[in-house]
């Protein structure tokens, strides 16, 4: 708990990165981080890694690089799972805090990839620099991006569906794994995706879906990194839960012709790899298929359109609100993010730092902010179209 600052109201609150750094290098905040932290480790019986999430909007995007740096030190060859939080849509109305949530999102991306395994920020927002973008859509969802409650849910969900190869004990892949599948040739960063719910049809199989949706990329974007359609993909975690295993290969009558390859395929698994296959060929592509359901009773709240079962199927005849439904997460590194990160540090570049002395007086010094730009400008090249899919 941190006293120094308020939470609620506009003053007093921990708003730049520097402050948020601050906060670790002081003995008493430091010390009960660590007790804390030895007491749990030593209640596990296998030590995967850590997941942290911060935001990175606010100063806390500072504390979480100072967490980073310190699980990164004392537990070396530990996974560190990082997911940086940030608000929904914003507008351009507080210049001030247009230009910190920018600052702060640029340093905490640097240095939290610096001490992690993997960073990726989550946002139902359209994009991470100045300009305001409108929140991402989700065919069967009616939700109100400025409801907090209602953006921790869809994001929730997701993170719950795309950690999924890491957390259960039925499954091979550890959170260092993952992350070495993602992570090569320094692509720190991913970016995080969801289908919310899967649009399976009742009469339909998981062949006929994913062959209607063609060459569209099958989930909505979460990382505020624009739309990737038409982007490459390096790597790729994808996760699909909820679909009865009825529902899993083609129900077509014995002698029909197929379709397509994916009809042809005798288990869910062998279709969700070779849909993967044919959309990134080029691809590492990682697939897991879950017959749990993500629940969505109370205190879910009710974002779901009336055409929707109560397993979550998408009907022709609405029967009412559901109890679960089906969900496709995805990681991916993506080139999306070379133009993302060129273009956050562009807007860095056109800021004029005596502006906004305050976030410098934070703790924040001028080269630091050089440091940055070049650190910006490395990780954003990682993710140029043509790269080497190998070490």
């Amino acid at each position: 708990m941190i006293q120094k600052y308020n939470h609620d109201g506009e003053a007093g609150r921990l708003e730049a990165f520097g402050q948020g750094e601050s906060i670790l290098k002081e003995p008493r905040y430091l010390e009960e981080l660590e007790d804390r932290l030895h007491f749990y480790v030593e209640e596990c019986d296998y030590l995967q890694g850590f997941q942290i999430l911060c935001d990175l909007h606010d100063g806390f995007s500072g504390v979480g690089a100072k967490a980073t740096e310190l699980l990164h030190d004392e537990y070396s060859g530990r996974g560190i799972m990082t997911w940086g939080l940030l608000p929904g849509p914003y507008t351009l109305g507080d210049p001030q805090k247009n230009i910190y949530r920018l600052l702060n999102t640029a340093f905490g991306l640097v240095h939290l990839s610096a001490h992690s395994s993997l960073v990726c920020p989550l946002s139902l927002g359209g994009s991470l620099g100045l300009r305001p973008e409108p929140p991402v859509n989700f065919p069967h969802l009616c939700y109100d991006a400025a409801l907090p409650f209602h953006c921790s849910a869809i994001l929730a969900t997701a993170l719950d569906t795309i950690t999924v190869p890491y957390r259960l004990y039925s499954s091979p892949v550890s959170m260092v794994h993952l992350a070495d599948m993602l992570n090569f040739s320094g692509k720190k960063v991913v970016t995080a995706g969801a289908s919310i719910p899967f649009p399976l049809g009742p009469s339909q199989s998981l062949p006929d879906t994913l062959m209607q949706l063609g060459g569209a990329t099958p989930w909505t974007p979460l990382s505020a990194c624009g739309d990737p359609s038409g982007t490459h993909c390096f790597a790729q975690s994808v996760v699909l839960r909820g679909l009865d295993k009825a529902c899993h290969t083609s129900r077509l009558t014995p002698g029909t012709p197929l379709p397509s390859l994916l009809h042809a395929c005798s288990t869910g698994e062998e279709v969700l790899a070779q849909y993967l296959q044919q959309q990134q060929p080029r691809a590492r592509s990682s697939s897991h298929l879950l017959l749990t359901p993500c629940k969505v009773v109370p205190p879910y709240p009710c974002l779901f359109s009336s055409s929707l079962s109560q397993q979550g199927l998408v009907l022709d005849n609405p029967t009412g609100a559901g109890e679960s439904i089906p969900v496709l997460g995805a990681l991916c590194s993506s080139s999306s993010l070379n133009r993302t990160l060129g273009d956050l540090a562009k807007e860095l570049t056109k800021l004029n730092l005596r502006r906004w002395a305050s976030f410098m007086e934070a703790g924040v010094e001028q080269d630091d902010l050089g440091e940055l730009l070049q650190d910006l400008h490395s990780l954003a090249q990682c993710y140029q179209h043509g790269d080497s899919l190998m070490d």
